[in-house]
């Protein structure tokens, strides 16, 4: 029972779901119903109509038959009968991120000779294609380019260009990317469309606002000139179609450290000189002006266009270049070598020099101007007047003046090559003379000389070596006895000073005795005349007694020789006067002469007997006889 009924059912809903299908197909057919997916873009072809294209065009406008402007969106669509019209489904264009699509116009106005893409018109990204035709769009490569996203493109109009195609027609894939431009370097545009660039010049002015040559439509609307472009493109990322320009990258333009660049400008706005009329050796130009900008780039990276301007790097440190077998490594000298001059005396010789320039950073320009680089001015310049200088000199000197006044004739060079220079607005620091390489057999004679002179020296310091020796020693020797000359020192001081404490003591006790003295003195005096007084009394006290007792024995005298008479009393008074005295009147031994019968005592006895005595003592002195005196009154004369 249930299978008898289940078998109808099924029988009746395969019937119903045929006839659902059928009643489909035949509306398809019959409505001609087209159905376009989400990631579709429907293409329409009429078959047939009424009018034909005309000679060549591509795409109808007004319904003629053959491929269609319009589009058919996502979505169902009705009457367009499969009799009638061909419908193909085509994937909607997809431009990847960091990718450009370049759109190819099989259709429109010819574009014209002047041109070589075709001008952007207003068809939202190429996805209106009727607008593209309508409002003047030209075959061919385009302008335009589609950036990142999904476009619903009337393929059969256009023809886009990513990097999935790109080699299948003939481009690149490296092409349709967004053009990166890296750090520290600088994109050096070429336009490959646009009005000739104008005679004389080498490059295409600046156009504002064209976003980079992004836009490129504004860009030509602008006058844009076709070639090598002044403005440059700097560090980013840059939809730039490929078809349209193309771009170079090169370094940014470093200024070192100690260095300015002098910019020499081959675009720009009409040079006007701004240097001065005391100025003759060239024209220098503010910034922006075609020459010699009077004004320098200072040390830094600098987004230059090296195309259409040349930066000249000058250095503002001291600048040693040599005349010599050597080259420092900025290379200037490299051609420069020794300078071989002539003497007064006819010897030819080789001097090393070594000439020491600065240019400043505001005199760069000028130098530059005046002879073109840094080179130049060392080649055209600096050699012929240093070189010529030294080669003119010497013939006014012997070699001997160049070797014993070498500092005079470097000052006379420095002095001259200081003023030749400065009319270049270069500034010389110094000239130093390096190794000068006289002949040899002045040499020799020179050396043996030399030779000479320093064993003399070599002798002298041995002396003056023995001398400090001797003096070492001295000095030594010195040193030993120094306590003791110290203590001698300390004790001839001390002497001193008791000296001096010594002669203000006798001259304290000087000063007391003269004041003493001065008492004494007057006290003796007085004395003096006290003695002197009583002298006086006491020699007239015996003056008289003298003159009484003399004339008490002259009356004595007198009455003796009255009485006795003058012989007697005269011996009696030798008498007395030899008992008084002591007198011996007989000797103490006698020598008898040699007579024949005496022996031989005589003298020799005599001798003796005087040793003997002198053995037992002398014998008393004899008192000296008494001085006569007046003789008394009473006693006789002699």
């Amino acid at each position: 029972m249930l299978l008898a009924l289940t078998v109808p059912v099924f029988l009746t809903f395969l019937g119903v779901l045929t006839g659902v299908l059928v009643v489909i197909l035949l509306a398809k057919s019959l409505l001609g119903i087209v159905v376009i997916g989400e990631l579709e873009v429907g293409i329409v072809a009429k078959k047939f109509a009424r009018t034909s294209l005309a000679a060549g065009r591509l795409i109808a406008l007004e319904g003629e038959a053959g491929l269609q402007a319009d589009t058919l969106a996502p979505g169902w669509h009705f009457f367009l009968w499969p009799w009638q019209f061909s419908v193909s489904k085509e994937p909607v264009t997809v431009v990847p991120q960091g990718e450009i699509g370049l759109v190819v116009a099989n259709g429109g106005a010819v574009i014209p000779p002047s041109h070589m893409l075709g001008r952007v018109v207003e068809c939202d990204d190429y996805q209106d294609a009727r607008a593209f035709l309508t409002k003047g769009g030209e075959k061919g490569r385009q302008l335009g380019i589609l950036t990142a996203g999904t476009y619903r493109i009337n393929t059969a109009l256009f023809t886009i260009l990513t990097r999935r195609n790109a080699e299948s027609m003939g481009m690149n894939p490296n092409e349709l990317v967004v053009y990166r431009v890296v750090p520290d370097a600088v994109g050096i545009v070429t336009t490959l469309d646009g009005v000739p660039i104008e005679p004389g010049e080498i490059a295409g002015p600046v156009i504002p606002e064209h976003d980079n040559f992004q836009d490129a439509q504004r860009f030509l609307v602008a006058g844009g000139r076709r070639g090598l472009q002044e403005q440059v493109l700097l560090s980013g990322a840059w939809n730039l179609n490929p078809w349209f320009c193309r771009v170079e990258q090169v370094p940014m333009t470093e200024i070192p450290i100690g260095h300015v660049g002098v910019v020499i400008s081959f675009v720009g706005r009409p040079a006007q000189d701004v240097s001065g009329a005391d100025f003759t050796h060239g024209n220098l130009v503010e910034v922006g002006h075609k020459g010699i900008w009077v004004t320098p780039l200072y040390p830094g990276r600098q987004p230059l266009n090296t195309r259409i301007m040349r930066v000249e790097l000058v250095p503002t440190t001291n600048i040693v270049l040599n005349w010599a077998n050597r080259t420092e490594a900025h290379g200037y000298d490299n051609s420069l070598s020794s300078i071989t001059v002539r003497s007064r005396d006819g010897f030819s010789f080789n001097l090393d020099v070594a000439q020491i320039i600065h240019v400043g950073a505001l005199d760069a320009p000028r130098v530059i101007s005046r002879v073109g680089s840094m080179q130049n001015l060392v080649d055209h310049v600096l050699e012929p007047i240093v070189g010529n200088y030294f080669r003119n000199s010497s013939q006014e000197y012997t070699v001997l003046d160049y070797l014993t006044n070498r500092a005079e004739r470097q000052r006379d060079a420095a002095s001259f090559i200081r003023t030749a220079l400065a009319t270049y607005n270069v500034q010389a620091v110094d000239t130093l003379i390096g190794d000068i390489v006289p002949p040899q057999q002045l040499m020799t004679t020179q050396t043996d000389r030399k030779l000479a002179e320093e064993q003399r020296k070599t002798y002298e310091v041995q002396q003056a070596a023995q001398t400090q020796r001797q003096a070492l020693v001295r000095e030594t020797s010195i040193a030993d006895i120094q306590s003791e000359l110290v203590k001698s020192e300390q004790g001839v001081n001390i002497a001193e000073l008791n000296a001096n404490s010594q002669v203000k003591k006798v001259r304290g006790e000087a000063e007391a005795a003269k004041l003493r003295a001065g008492g004494e003195a007057e006290s003796t005096r007085l004395r003096a005349i006290a003695d002197s007084e009583a002298t006086r009394l006491r020699g007239v006290g015996e003056a008289e007694a003298i003159r009484a007792i003399g004339q008490a024995k002259a009356e004595a005298y007198q009455v003796g020789v009255a009485s006795l008479g003058t012989r007697e009393f005269t011996a009696l008074q030798l008498m007395q006067i030899i008992g008084d005295r002591q007198v011996k009147i007989t000797p103490d031994v006698q020598a008898n002469g040699g007579g024949a019968g005496s022996g031989a005592g005589g003298l020799v006895e005599a001798l003796v007997g005087l040793l003997v005595q002198s053995q037992q003592g002398a014998s008393p002195v004899p008192a000296p006889p008494p001085q006569p005196g007046p003789a008394a009154p009473n006693e006789p004369a002699a």
